[in-house]
């Protein structure tokens, strides 16, 4: 099953396309500048050996490449725009949404969108007949492109439709990590939100440590 990255030339996306790729999914990453799509592709297949292949198409034939899973990882001032220029496609394709609403002037703040969270802004946009999951937010982009360190938390997804949900999480986990349903669409409201509290701390002087993640723990025996 190939999966397709939008914004695949990003941080978040790179890391994501190899973490996928290196454990056996097809990767194809969209972007406006399909070229740029192919380049990115390629310098990241030398990254690998023997693994799935990464390759690169404009935004239209990335979501027609994916065989149901379109992962949107662009920034946010692209988000509605983008997924305007895919809508026609996505019928039939579950939509992972990682994106984050941060402050322009602030990363260290969200600037949550009238309907709430970035997952639920593309469930509104793209209506009930493309099951939108919010997953993979509190994830560090460092983290997702350095290969010989696993990946330092758990995954929170939440989303209306539970077998997509079902299926999203069963992707997530072929990265080594555990993925857990966190309920409905509006609880992304504080899942995307936990983000750039991690930032802060990230780059707080007064944490021993940086690509800090989050993970949920049992109770002790």
């Amino acid at each position: 099953m190939s999966i397709a990255i939008l914004g695949g030339t990003g941080p978040q996306g790179r890391g994501l396309a190899l973490r996928f790729a290196r454990a056996g999914t097809p990767v194809v990453l969209g972007s406006r500048d399909g070229g740029r799509a192919q380049g990115i592709a390629d310098e990241l297949n030398a990254q690998l050996e023997g693994a799935a292949t990464i390759s690169g198409e404009p935004l239209r034939e990335a979501v027609a490449a994916a065989d149901e899973m379109v992962i949107l990882a662009v920034p946010y001032s692209a988000h509605d725009a983008t997924l305007e220029a895919i809508r026609d496609l996505l019928p039939g394709k579950i939509l992972i949404d990682i994106v984050v609403p941060l402050d322009d002037g602030d990363p260290k703040r969200v600037d949550m969108p009238a309907a709430g969270s970035a997952t639920e802004a593309a469930q509104a946009l793209l209506g009930e007949e493309v099951p939108v999951v919010g997953a993979l937010h509190n994830v560090s982009a460092a983290i997702l492109n350095q290969l010989d360190h696993s990946i330092n938390c758990d995954v929170l997804v939440c989303g209306n439709d539970l077998a997509a949900k079902e299926k999203v999480i069963e992707l997530i986990r072929q990265l080594g990590v555990e993925a857990y349903n966190a309920g409905p669409a509006v609880n992304a409201r504080c899942i995307e939100a936990i983000t750039p509290i991690l930032i802060r701390l990230n780059i707080s002087k007064k944490v021993p440590f940086t690509h800090a993640g989050i993970r949920i723990w049992a109770p002790d025996a």
